[in-house]
C-alpha cells in the first residue's frame, strides 16, 4: 500500500552499538520475538561479518522469526555481502541484504579516499552482486544528509537500476533539520527518474535531538520506510525512537497525509521494557510514550482534568499501548506450572533448563516477599538468561557494614564448575563487593554509572541495578542484576558487566 509506512527496527544492530548495550544470543532472540509481536515490518538482526556471534544471531533470528523480513548489514564489498546472504539463508524470501556505502564529501575524502566515480561503481557492483542471491536489497547512502543533492540523486538512480528495492537516505550524524530533510526527500522524488521502483527509507540519529522530528518530516515528504530503535538506543545520542514515530502517526495521521501502519501498538510498552532489560539500558522516566512518568500527573489542575475527562491532558490512552495493571501476583506457594503459565502469558519462551533456573530464583524471592508481581518475574527471567550465558556466576555473598564498621564483603564465584572465594573491604558494602569481584576475576573495573530501581510495587520489591563499568578500554560496558537484596543485585549487575567485557567482540564496526 502506497500510504502504509514500513517500520525497520535496528535495535539489534545499530541499537546494540550503543556503548555497553551488547546482548548475547539468547537476549537478542527474546528481543526479536517481542519485535515480531509488536509487528515491525523488518528486523535488522545484526552485522554478520563483524563476528561469529553476530553471524549466529542473524542466522538464528532468520530461522526463528516467521512474520517479519530479516535484514543483515553489509559493507559494499563481496565478502560482507556473502556473509550476510549466508546468515540470512533460513529466512528464504523474507531475507534482506542491507548494503551501505558513504557518499558525502567528508567520507569520500577522509574515510574512503575515493572519487565520486569510484563510489558510484562500488555501489552498483555491490547491489548487483547481492541481487544474484537475494531479491530484497536495501542500499544506504551513508551520510546522505551531507551529500551533494545532484550526486546523491545520481547514486540513488544507479543503485535502483542495479536492483535495489529500498533506498535509505540516512542522517548519519544527526546533522540535518526537518525542513532540510524534507527538501532532500522531495528533491529525490522529483529528480530520480526511477524512484517509484523503490521505497524511500530514512534513518535518523539524535545528535541534535531531532531524529523523530526529521523522520516524521521525511514521511510527510514521501518517505515510506522509517528506521529506528526501540527506546531510541544507538550510536552516540541514539537513533530515532521507533515507538515515538509510531505513536505520532497513530495519534495524528492527518498531519502526515493520512498514512497508516501495521504495528500492534498494544505491545509498545512491553517491547520497551524487554529491550531495556535485555540491553541493560534503562528508560528515562520522562521519556515520551514509554517512560514511567509519561502518563503521570502531579498538578492538581491536571489531575482534576483527567478525572473529569481523560482527553483534557492525555492525547494517548495509556491502555492502548500496554500500560495498565498487572495480573494477580504469584506467591511462594505457586508451583512450577503456575510460573510456567505466567511466563508464557508474559511472552517468554524458555527451555526446561531455563525454566528450572528461573523457578529456583522465583522460590527464593517468594520466601522473602509476600507477592511476586509480573515485573518481578520479568526481572528474574532477564537476569537469569544473562547470568546463564556468562563466564562467572554467583555462589554466595556475605557482607558486614555499618556507620561505625568498615564494610567487608566475602564472595564465592563459580567458573567452569570451579568455586573461587575472596574478600575485600571498601567504603561501603557495594564498593567492597565490587572490589572482591575484581580480585576473584582478575579484572580492574572503574564504576562509571550506578542506578537502582524497583521492579514492582512495595518496599519488598525486586530491585534492579544497572551499572556501567570501564575495564580499561575507555568504552564502558553495561551490566544489570536483579534480587530482593540490593547488594546481591549489585553483585549480579557487576558480574554481568565483567562477563560482557570478556565476550564482546574486539572489533565493533560502525555504520550509517
Amino acid at each position: 500500500m502506497a500510504d502504509q509506512i514500513r517500520f525497520f527496527d535496528t535495535t539489534l544492530r545499530d541499537g546494540e552499538q550503543c556503548p555497553g548495550a551488547s546482548m548475547n544470543l539468547r537476549q537478542k532472540l527474546e528481543v526479536a520475538r517481542q519485535l515480531e509481536k509488536l509487528g515491525v515490518d523488518i528486523i535488522e538482526a545484526g552485522f554478520p561479518c563483524i563476528s561469529d556471534g553476530d553471524f549466529e544471531a542473524v542466522h538464528t533470528i532468520a530461522t526463528e522469526i516467521k512474520h517479519c523480513t530479516i535484514a543483515g548489514l553489509a559493507r559494499c564489498v563481496p565478502g560482507d555481502i556473502d556473509a550476510a546472504v549466508k546468515a540470512l539463508a533460513p529466512a528464504g524470501d523474507r531475507a534482506r541484504v542491507h548494503i551501505f556505502l558513504a557518499t558525502s564529501p567528508l567520507h569520500r575524502e577522509y574515510k574512503l579516499k575515493k572519487t565520486k566515480e569510484e563510489i558510484l561503481v562500488m555501489a552498483v557492483e555491490g547491489v548487483a552482486h547481492a541481487k544474484k542471491y537475494v531479491q530484497d536489497i536495501e542500499f544506504s547512502a551513508e551520510d546522505a544528509s551531507r551529500t551533494e543533492l545532484d550526486y546523491l540523486a545520481q547514486v540513488v538512480e544507479a543503485v535502483i537500476a542495479a536492483g535495489a528495492t529500498t533506498v535509505n537516505i540516512p542522517d548519519t550524524v544527526g546533522y540535518t533539520t526537518p525542513d532540510e530533510y524534507a527538501r532532500i526527500i522531495t528533491y529525490l522524488k522529483e529528480n530520480v527518474p526511477n524512484i517509484e521502483q523503490a521505497i524511500i527509507s530514512v534513518h535518523c540519529h539524535n545528535d541534535l535531538g531531532l531524529a523523530v522530528a526529521n523522520s516524521l518530516a521525511a514521511v510527510k515528504a514521501g518517505a515510506r520506510q522509517v528506521e529506528g530503535a526501540i527506546n531510541g538506543i544507538g550510536e552516540r545520542a541514539g537513533n530515532s525512537a521507533l515507538e515515538e514515530v509510531i505513536m505520532a502517526i497513530s495519534t495524528r495521521p492527518e498531519a502526515f497525509g493520512g498514512v497508516t501502519h501495521g504495528v500492534h501498538i498494544k505491545e509498545i510498552v512491553k517491547t520497551s521494557q524487554v529491550v531495556a532489560r535485555m540491553s541493560g539500558m534503562p528508560v528515562q522516566r520522562s521519556k515520551a510514550v514509554v517512560g514511567e512518568n509519561a502518563f503521570a500527573h502531579g498538578s492538581g489542575i491536571h489531575q482534576h482534568g483527567i478525572l473529569s475527562k481523560r482527553e483534557t491532558y492525555e492525547i494517548i490512552d495509556p491502555e492502548t499501548i500496554g500500560w495498565g495493571a498487572t495480573e494477580l501476583p504469584l506467591t511462594k506457594h505457586s508451583g512450577r506450572a503456575a510460573v510456567r503459565q505466567r511466563l508464557e502469558k508474559l511472552g517468554y519462551v524458555l527451555t526446561e533448563e531455563e525454566l528450572t533456573h528461573v523457578f529456583e530464583r522465583f522460590k527464593k524471592v517468594g520466601d522473602s516477599k509476600k507477592f511476586v508481581y509480573d515485573d518481578d518475574i520479568s526481572s528474574l527471567v532477564n537476569d537469569s538468561l544473562d547470568s546463564q550465558q556468562g563466564l562467572w556466576s554467583l555462589d554466595f555473598i556475605q557482607f558486614v557494614a555499618g556507620t561505625h564498621a568498615r564494610a567487608t564483603a566475602t564472595l564465592s564465584l563459580i567458573i567452569d564448575n570451579d568455586k573461587r572465594e575472596d574478600c575485600a573491604t571498601g567504603n561501603g558494602p557495594v564498593n567492597a563487593v565490587f572490589k572482591a569481584i575484581d580480585r576473584i576475576t582478575k579484572t580492574k573495573g572503574k564504576l562509571v554509572e550506578y542506578n537502582v530501581r524497583a521492579a514492582s510495587q512495595g518496599q519488598d520489591s525486586v530491585g534492579e541495578v544497572f551499572v556501567k563499568v570501564d575495564f580499561g578500554t575507555g568504552k564502558p560496558v553495561s551490566g544489570k542484576g536483579a534480587a530482593t537484596d540490593i547488594i546481591e543485585a549489585s553483585v549480579r549487575a557487576y558480574l554481568n558487566a565483567v562477563n560482557r567485557s570478556l565476550t564482546i567482540p574486539a572489533c565493533q564496526m560502525r555504520e550509517c
